[in-house]
């Protein structure tokens, strides 16, 4: 029996983020709060942000004393190194920066403005570029840190109707093959997670008013159902822990088989 139960802490010990401190952009809703649920469990501090504050407050008030958060657009200019240095001074020296913040836009190609597509770019691709340069200096300096973005299924297939969507997500994977190959020598792992079809806010804006799309996307899903925030959220914890230490560069689907389902 003892044995059984150092191998349960062994185990548990790989799974552990004790110790870490985590920035989640986007974290007061949807696939944010499901990787902050996530966090909190594995033992970590989480900060979150978001333009809501009441959206963030219920948040906080759910994920107790480990969380706090912090109101803020993540398109602004200077918001990054502004507010990861308020959460150094207040919870403490960032080592996991999750890019999860992010705007959809369902529109046919023709009709989507050069004005909308920057738009959606500035949010997914340029707002994490900076977030993910102001945090990794610190992360190098101490040869220690994980920074996680959250793609898209658009990035590995065909959809219609989301052009600016679809281009900012490929972006996205190619931020992350680049960042890994530069940031990895100095000990901080770049990781992508791939959603798939995850109940949230933006699912039900997208699908909604289009049942037929709904159901042609369960079809395709081998496992024939949505995944739930916490799905991403345990993805995250495995990338983010010494479980995953030797892990940088990929994209990791979670998607109930949708991206090989046919």
């Amino acid at each position: 029996m003892p044995e059984d139960g150092a191998a349960a802490r062994a185990s548990a010990e790989m799974f552990s983020l004790a110790g870490e401190t985590a920035v989640i952009t986007g974290g007061g809703s949807g696939l944010g709060l499901g990787v902050a649920r996530a966090f909190v469990a594995a033992g970590a501090r989480v900060a979150i942000i978001g333009r809501r504050e009441s959206v963030l407050q219920e948040a906080c008030a759910e994920l107790g004393p480990q969380a706090s958060y912090f109101v803020r657009d993540v398109t602004e200019k200077d918001a990054a190194t502004e507010l990861l240095a308020a959460v150094e001074k207040t919870v403490g020296p960032v080592t996991i920066l999750v890019n999860n913040a992010g705007v959809h836009l369902k529109k046919p190609f023709q009709e989507t403005t050069e004005e909308e597509f920057l738009e959606v770019l500035q949010t997914h691709v340029i707002a994490s570029y900076a977030w993910t340069r102001a945090a990794a200096s610190s992360m190098m300096r101490r040869r220690h840190g994980s920074v996680i973005f959250l793609a898209s299924m658009t990035a590995l297939m065909s959809i219609p109707l989301v052009i600016a969507y679809t281009t900012a997500k490929t972006a996205v994977v190619g931020l992350v093959r680049g960042l890994a190959a530069e940031l990895s020598p100095c000990g901080v792992r770049v990781n992508a997670i791939v959603p798939g079809w995850i109940e949230s806010p933006m699912l039900h804006q997208a699908l909604d008013h289009d049942p037929q799309r709904q159901q042609r996307i369960l079809q395709r899903t081998p496992m024939g159902r949505f995944g739930e925030p916490e799905d991403i959220g345990a993805a995250a914890v495995y990338l983010c822990s010494p479980a995953g230490r030797f892990v940088t560069g990929i994209l990791l689907p979670v998607d109930g088989g949708a991206s090989v389902g046919f």
